[in-house]
């Protein structure tokens, strides 16, 4: 089954070499009555930063005005004014590929283009738009600036077998464990484009890919309510696409409840307790699983040594199963990182990195937009009549006073003025439609 893998610690990228014979590792395997064969696995190493391998991106417009909204935790003013964004940008084709982009419209609207933009839409609070933009600030500074753009990533790379294994992505996230906001931003990305690209499978016999979510915590710790719901929404509807999702964790009481009561297989290695917060934290713990008549699952989950956990699952029926104490076969492959020549080899032998590893910044609304108001300037310079050429004699002072009145008169002043006005919205007019 292919798989997508989270590595925060860097440790999952072993999974491309094989293990190493030791003792324990056959004693295990002797118990468990299974045969050990150490071997490495399809591997593709991938980021979202700067970390090497196949780049993963999406687009502004891709996201769509609910996601971005969510991400940047905006209130209801501020989303009408995304909203607001996005709707203008399909109106005038304007492109909105990463955030350079997002940036732009928004000084448009609340500088340039204000006038305009009243007239469509209606007055915009430029207090809501400085707002968006901070927000988006601090999201470029965790890194959003590089995760934003083109080419985005289809999700059914993610489904490759090769030799008859599946092949298992790494998302090498190493760099981001202090970006919370980045992490969920490309969580949520991920999870709506598969569900929105993958057809339905209904109740397939195994998942069409598996998703196993590392240090789960960060994307729930820092999450704003309106994307919880959105997390909560899709992992209840993702399953019919054959797709499973795994979070992983230090303890249970790090993922809501709300997810974990849609999460139908459970598997709980070891906890201790130190402390009376722990204790209280077992027992928590303990009740989210099956009422075993064969185990004391508090005491069990203190007792159980390396390689132990317990299990449940759901059968046919969707019924959870019994809790069992199971001993876990030991990992075939590396349980350690690659050295930096065994990476630099995952990538050079990697079909993707050729697709995805370029850098694109085709024309969108930050180019269109800088365009059409440098043509606005242009026009504006060619509007202006050359003055009168000067003349021999003295100007009198009855052509002071009259040029002096003139210029003091109001109403002359608002013709000039809205003949100016006029011709500006004029030649955007034409562009926007031109365009």
């Amino acid at each position: 089954v292919p798989s997508v893998l989270m590595d925060l610690k860097g440790d999952l990228s072993g999974l491309a070499q094989p293990g190493e014979v030791k003792d324990f590792i056959l004693s295990r395997s002797e118990k468990i009555g299974v045969e050990y064969e150490p071997m490495g696995l399809p591997v593709e190493l991938m980021s979202i930063s700067d970390e090497k391998g196949v780049r993963l991106k999406a687009t502004v417009s891709e996201f769509g005005p609910v996601l971005i909204s969510q991400i940047l935790d905006l209130n209801d003013t501020q989303r009408g004014v995304i909203a607001l964004v996005f709707q203008y940008c399909d109106t005038h084709h304007l492109p909105l590929l990463d955030l350079k982009d997002l940036k732009r419209v928004l000084q448009f609207i609340n500088n340039e283009g204000k006038d305009q933009i009243k007239n469509e839409f209606g007055q915009v609070s430029a207090a809501s738009v400085n707002t968006i933009m901070r927000k988006i600030i601090e999201l470029e500074q965790q890194g959003g600036d590089k995760f934003f753009g083109e080419r985005s990533f289809e999700v059914d790379d993610f489904v490759r077998i090769e030799d008859g294994k599946g092949v298992i992505s790494i998302i090498r996230l190493t760099d981001i464990q202090s970006k919370p906001k980045l992490f969920s931003t490309f969580m949520l990305s991920l999870l709506s484009e598969i569900y929105e690209t993958f057809p339905e499978l209904g109740d397939a016999d195994k998942p069409k890919l598996c998703l196993f979510i590392d240090e789960a915590h960060l994307v729930f710790s820092n999450a704003s309510k309106d994307l919880l719901e959105k997390i909560e929404a899709i992992i209840k509807l993702i399953r019919s696409k054959g797709v499973g999702v795994y979070f992983c964790t230090q303890t249970p009481t790090d993922v809501p409840d709300s997810v974990l009561g849609q999460l139908g297989l459970k598997v709980q290695h070891a906890l201790r307790a130190f402390t009376a917060k722990d204790r209280k934290a077992i027992t928590k713990t303990a009740e989210n699983y099956p009422i075993s008549p064969f185990y004391d699952t508090a005491e069990v989950l203190t007792s159980m040594g390396i390689g132990e956990a317990l299990i449940t699952a759901l059968n046919e029926k969707g019924i959870p199963t019994p809790l069992a104490h199971t001993l876990v076969r030991a990992p075939i492959t590396r349980m350690d990182i690659l050295s930096p020549s065994e990476i630099e080899d995952v990538i050079s032998k990697s079909n993707l990195i050729a697709k995805y590893n370029v850098n694109l910044d085709r024309e969108s609304a930050f180019e269109i937009l800088n365009q059409k108001m440098e043509q606005v300037e242009k026009e504006q310079e060619k509007s202006v009549l050359p003055g009168p050429k000067p003349r021999t004699r003295t100007r009198t002072v009855e052509d002071e006073s009259l040029l002096e009145e003139l210029s003091k008169n109001t109403m002359v002043r608002q013709i000039g003025r809205t003949i100016f006005r006029e011709l500006t919205r004029g030649i955007l007019g034409s562009f926007s439609r031109k365009r």
